[in-house]
C-alpha cells in the first residue's frame, strides 16, 4: 500500500519552527551583558569622564587602539582565543611603526598602542547582533590618559550561533574581567574616588556616662552667663561663594570634598553636587 508523502512546503514550516523555537534574543543577550560590565559616559569630545562604569582588566593581550584625536577607530576582533586586527587596522599599524624609525618623515598616521594582559579600561557602547554571517557582541572601549593621551578601539567578540546568554557571557569573560568595587581606588587616575564618609555615630564605640560635677560650694565665684542667642529674624550669614584664583585647598575649606575628582594632568576637575569647579595648574580657572 503506497504511502502518502509529506509535502516540501509543510517541512519547510517545521525547520522554521525549530530554528525559531531556538533564536537567539540580541536584546536580551545585550541587557546581560550591560548589567555585568557597566557603561561609562565620556564627554562628547572623550577628553573627560562624565560617569564611570566598570573598570574593565584585559585578559588577553594584542588589543590594538588608537588615540580619540584621531580618526581611526581600531577595529579587533577576537575569535579562537585570540585578538587581531582588520586589514586596515594592520596597514596604520604598519605605517605607524615606520614613521617613529630614525630619519623618518612626519608620522603618516596617528601613532596607535598595543595593550596588553592585565590592563585597565573602560567600555562606552556594548551592541550584540546576530543577523550577519556571523554573530557578535561589539564593545567600544575608552582607555586613562597615557603619556597625556587617551585611546579608543572597538573590539568584536564573535560566538557561535545558537549560543544562550551565559555561554555570551562566558566568552565575553576570556577577554574581560570587571575590577572589583574595592579596588575602585586603584582605577584609571582620569577617576579619582571621593574619600570615603565618616563612619556613623551608631558605629562608634559606646562612651561610658561621665557622673555630673558636684555642686559649687557656697563661696565659689558665680559663672559667665553666655549671651543670648541672636533674635530669629536676625540676618543669616552670606553665602560662601567661590572666585577664580582660589587654590583647590581654599574650595574644599567653602564646599567640602567633592564627589568626584577628574584628573588630566595640569587640569583638574571636582565635581560638587549642583556645581563643577575647573582648575589650572592648582587654581580655580572656571566654574559651570
Amino acid at each position: 500500500m503506497p504511502h502518502d508523502k509529506m509535502p516540501s512546503s509543510f517541512i519547510a514550516m517545521l525547520v522554521a519552527a525549530a530554528v525559531s523555537a531556538f533564536a537567539q534574543d540580541p536584546a536580551a543577550i545585550q541587557k546581560k551583558l550591560v548589567s555585568e560590565y557597566a557603561l561609562t559616559q565620556p564627554t562628547a569630545d572623550l577628553s573627560e569622564i562624565v560617569t564611570a562604569g566598570a573598570v574593565l582588566v584585559l585578559q588577553k593581550s594584542n588589543l590594538m587602539m588608537a588615540p580619540v584625536s584621531g580618526t581611526n577607530f581600531y577595529q579587533n576582533t577576537y575569535r579562537d582565543g585570540k585578538i587581531s586586527q582588520n586589514t586596515a587596522g594592520k596597514v596604520t599599524n604598519a605605517l605607524s611603526r615606520f614613521s617613529r624609525l630614525p630619519g623618518a618623515s612626519a608620522p603618516a598616521a596617528p601613532a596607535t598602542r598595543t595593550y596588553v594582559t592585565g590592563e585597565k579600561m573602560w567600555v562606552t557602547k556594548i551592541d550584540v547582533k546576530t543577523d550577519g554571517k556571523e554573530n557578535e557582541v561589539n564593545f567600544d572601549l575608552y582607555t586613562d590618559a597615557v603619556a597625556d593621551v587617551r585611546y579608543k578601539a572597538a573590539l568584536k567578540i564573535v560566538f557561535p550561533k545558537g549560543a544562550t546568554e551565559d555561554q555570551v557571557d562566558k566568552i565575553v569573560a576570556e577577554v574581560f574581567r570587571v575590577q572589583p568595587a574595592e579596588q575602585q581606588q586603584q582605577a584609571p587616575a582620569g577617576v579619582q574616588q571621593a574619600p570615603p564618609a565618616a563612619a556613623p555615630a551608631a558605629a562608634q564605640a559606646a562612651v561610658p556616662p561621665v557622673a555630673p560635677p558636684p555642686p559649687p560650694a557656697d563661696n565659689a565665684p558665680v559663672p559667665d552667663i553666655p549671651p543670648p542667642p541672636p533674635p530669629a529674624d536676625a540676618p543669616a550669614a552670606p553665602p560662601q561663594t567661590i572666585s577664580l584664583g582660589q587654590t583647590t585647598a581654599e574650595v574644599i575649606a567653602i564646599f567640602g570634598q567633592p564627589q568626584k575628582i577628574v584628573n588630566l594632568g595640569a587640569k583638574q576637575t571636582y565635581y560638587y553636587k549642583d556645581l563643577k569647579v575647573i582648575f589650572t595648574g592648582g587654581k580655580v580657572s572656571d566654574v559651570q
